[in-house]
């Protein structure tokens, strides 16, 4: 039996493999190379050595910039503010002027009384009386009291007054004795402008009372506003005889003529 003779053995080559950088070369200096970020080897596995820790991404929410929508709801604000007023201006302008008049505070409507007294339209001679202080209705002087915006600084007669009132004029009257603040302030108001006339008056219960035909309000001060809401329903609306003058009347003071004995008691 023969055997073969085993061949000269094998020794694997081994290959000395130097730490390198770069492009397979060794680091200069040798310096070490520098670690993967994280320190974390290829593969995921973790680095023998202190590695850097992964610092997690900061999310920074950006915030919310208020300016533009406070400029936003401004706008729209004020556009809502414009739409209302318009709505609000449109209504009130459809009325009638016996609904802004009513609308008044404090105003009172004689003419839905029906009180004969006051509806009565008549031309008397010499003095007459009258159902409310000061009147707002009723016979009168068949001469009306010139109401072309005039300031009379003395009581004058009822029935003069009363028929201006008949040709739509608003009568400003005040309690004598008012202070002269308020009297100027009254006069500013009437002075120069048609279908207006003002004078003082004795007795009154408020320091301010206006009258139209049928219609009456009385307040505590010249500068309360619902003076000139008064004259802007009543002047010229509240007229009986739509079209007729307020030039061209009596512009003296005074009581009437006594209508008895005939004697002229104007100033």
């Amino acid at each position: 039996m023969s055997m073969s003779t085993p061949g000269p053995e094998r020794n694997p080559s081994s290959v000395k493999v130097d730490k390198t950088s770069g492009q397979g070369k060794p680091p200069a200096n040798g310096a070490k190379p520098s670690p993967r970020p994280g320190g974390a080897k290829p593969g995921g596995a973790k680095s023998g050595g202190k590695g850097r820790k992964t610092v997690a991404p900061v999310k920074v929410n950006s915030g919310r910039s208020w300016g533009p929508i406070a400029v936003v709801g401004a706008v729209i604000v004020i556009a809502l503010g414009i739409i209302g007023f318009g709505v609000y201006a449109t209504v009130q302008g459809s009325k009638a002027w016996e609904d802004k008049a009513a609308d008044i505070k404090g105003i009172v409507n004689y003419r839905a009384q029906k009180n004969p007294q006051i509806d009565a339209r008549d031309h008397k001679k010499g003095p007459q009386t009258y159902v409310t202080n000061p009147p707002v209705g009723g016979a009168h002087n068949s001469a009306w009291q010139n109401c072309m915006g005039d300031v009379y600084t003395e009581p004058i007669a009822n029935e003069h007054a009363v028929h201006s009132l008949e040709h739509g004029a608003v009568w400003v009257t005040y309690k004598q004795g008012l202070g002269a603040d308020q009297v100027a302030e009254l006069a500013d108001k009437v002075k120069g402008k048609d279908y207006l006339l003002m004078s003082p008056m004795a007795n009154l219960d408020k320091n301010v009372s206006l009258q139209a035909w049928g219609y009456q309000l009385k307040v505590d001060s010249a500068s309360d506003p619902r003076i000139d809401e008064f004259v802007k329903a009543l002047r010229l609306n509240a007229s009986m005889e739509p079209g007729a003058p307020c030039s061209g009347g009596n512009t003296t003071t005074g009581p009437v003529a006594d209508a008895t004995n005939g004697t002229n008691m104007n100033k």
